[in-house]
């Protein structure tokens, strides 16, 4: 690959504190071998490496790429036939959806991500039927999908052992429908059962295939306090701790969560996961939205990160995550567009627009709502940290990997932009994905002005289409009708859930922004 050092106008390096971003005017990178070597003027860049490759973005700021914490799928579920239910209701909703090639589907989320700036994404892969050859397959293909784009992924495979459509064993759930029914869920459910061991020997058998990968690396994912037994959460704890990698939990996503994790353990589900051991920086827990002070106390002092998912959390009803609290504890954050984002889409600069301003509580302290450049620290460093990649992106510091955005400033500021509003500031408030002019991963551009470098973006959309453009099948038809008929029953058993034993108003707020 050899050397290259890229200059820009703007050259953002990191972040200094959640007010202060690290800017060099006229700087410049220079990589070797897709690695940053040094930051500095041009000519000390060329001083270093006169023969290197140069190329110049003299309208445009630099920026680490961002980091997508917490990514699901391809096509929305809006998009295969899902409105936005409340969670609970939204996962029978999706039963009815129809199969997508998963090389596919996930080049077209990864369009959309690289598009507006995102360079690594932490794929959280799950509710694969088929057992362990389909699910290992399945996650070859997304993992093959991110290599041939170009793209940077964490991967992992979502955990789940147990109650896989509602808050209870789905035996329990089966046997109170009608009875042709509950047969039909129950064989339904049961093709997404894998043993316990073979999610381990999944982990195993991706992290070899993908040793000396550059692009993509492997985690751990215990899906979510339902949906694992308290010795699974332990094993896995092994696993992480004895192969150095992280892990990536759901956790108090809504206030149903939160009452299960009570029922279960008698205590919230961050303290359980306390006295379990399971806490500290290799943990990130996905929305955390239902968390109270004593919870939030628990992460901080532990060093646990939480991803937000500022969309994610509105479209489904969620809550709203106490960011503000979570910053002034000093928790690391990263940012998730989880399914979709706010417009349906996976655009990371909207995104950060969307969680800069719905945090802006009443009140003239500036230390008691997000910053732009926090905002940004979110989906850059504090994003990687969430990551099996860690510290070696999220910065443009020497020994990390190059990857970068460069926006135009000269478009996305135009007209006019005063220039009394410091740079990052305005770029996080005005500039949209259609400003992107190139992206660099590892120290190649794979997107240049609008265009894919590496594979031809309108001929995957055309066979998406094809694809999708033919009739259902007979099991596509099949399973529509069930996600129909099992809808009215899962509403009804959170009805009761909400009724059942209440000790105070249901959605009492645990902590607030």
């Amino acid at each position: 690959m050899g050397d290259l050092i890229v200059q820009a106008r703007h050259l953002v390096t990191g972040v200094k504190d959640r007010h202060t971003p690290i800017v060099i005017d006229d700087g410049a990178v220079l990589s070797r071998d897709g690695v940053v070597v040094e930051t500095g003027s041009l000519a000390d860049m060329q001083q270093l490496s006169p023969s290197a490759e140069v190329k110049k973005y003299p309208k445009h700021a630099m920026l680490p790429g961002f980091v997508n914490s917490h990514h699901h799928v391809g096509l929305t579920p809006l998009q295969l036939g899902s409105p936005d239910y409340a969670l609970e209701l939204w996962f029978a909703g999706r039963i009815p959806a129809r199969r997508v090639d998963l090389y596919l589907d996930t080049l077209y989320s990864a369009f959309e991500m690289i598009a507006s700036g995102i360079t690594t994404v932490q794929h959280i892969h799950g509710w694969m039927p088929g057992g362990y050859g389909a699910i290992h397959a399945a996650a070859s293909r997304v993992l093959t999908g991110y290599r041939t784009i170009g793209m940077r992924a964490s991967y992992c495979y979502a955990v789940r052992e147990q109650n896989r459509l509602v808050y209870e064993a789905d035996e329990d759930f089966c046997a109170r429908l009608p009875k042709d029914l509950g047969a039909k869920l129950a064989t339904h459910l049961k093709a997404q059962v894998m043993p316990f061991p073979d999610f381990l020997k999944l982990f195993d058998e991706l992290s070899a295939e993908n040793t000396g990968e550059r692009l993509t690396r492997i985690q751990l994912a215990p899906a979510n306090l339902h949906w694992v037994s308290d010795d699974g959460l332990l094993a896995l704890q092994e696993k992480s701790k004895a192969h150095n990698v992280p892990m990536h939990m759901h956790l108090l996503e809504t206030a149903y969560q939160k009452e299960y994790a009570f029922r279960r353990t008698g205590k919230t589900a961050v303290r359980h996961l306390y006295d379990l051991g399971l806490l500290g920086p290799h943990m990130t827990l996905g929305h955390g939205v239902w968390m109270n002070a004593e919870d939030i106390d628990i992460a901080a002092h532990t060093g646990t990160c939480i991803c937000h998912n500022c969309s994610s959390n509105f479209r489904l009803r969620s809550g709203l995550a106490p960011l503000n609290v979570w910053e002034k504890k000093g928790i690391n954050v990263g940012m998730g567009l989880d399914e979709a984002g706010i417009n349906d889409d996976r655009d990371m600069l909207q995104e950060l627009k969307l969680a800069l301003r719905v945090h802006r509580t009443p009140g003239m302290d500036e230390d008691d709502v997000p910053t732009p450049t926090q905002i940004f620290r979110m989906a850059s460093e504090g994003g990687a940290k969430t990551t099996a990649f860690g510290e070696t992106i999220g910065r443009l510091d020497p020994g990390r990997f190059f990857d970068a955005v460069l926006i135009d400033l000269d478009a996305a500021f135009y007209p006019y932009q005063d220039a009394d509003i410091p740079m990052l500031d305005a770029l996080v408030q005005r500039a949209q994905s259609r400003h992107v002019a190139a992206v660099y991963v590892d120290g190649e551009v794979i997107y240049a002005d609008g265009k894919f470098l590496k594979i031809d973006r309108d001929a995957v959309l055309r066979e998406i289409h094809d694809l999708l453009a033919k009739p259902r099948t007979e099991e596509d038809l099949a399973r529509q009708a069930l996600g129909h008929a099992v809808f009215p029953h899962v509403k009804a058993f959170y009805d009761g859930y909400i009724r059942q034993g209440q000790r105070k108003p249901f959605y009492e707020a645990s902590s607030a922004d």
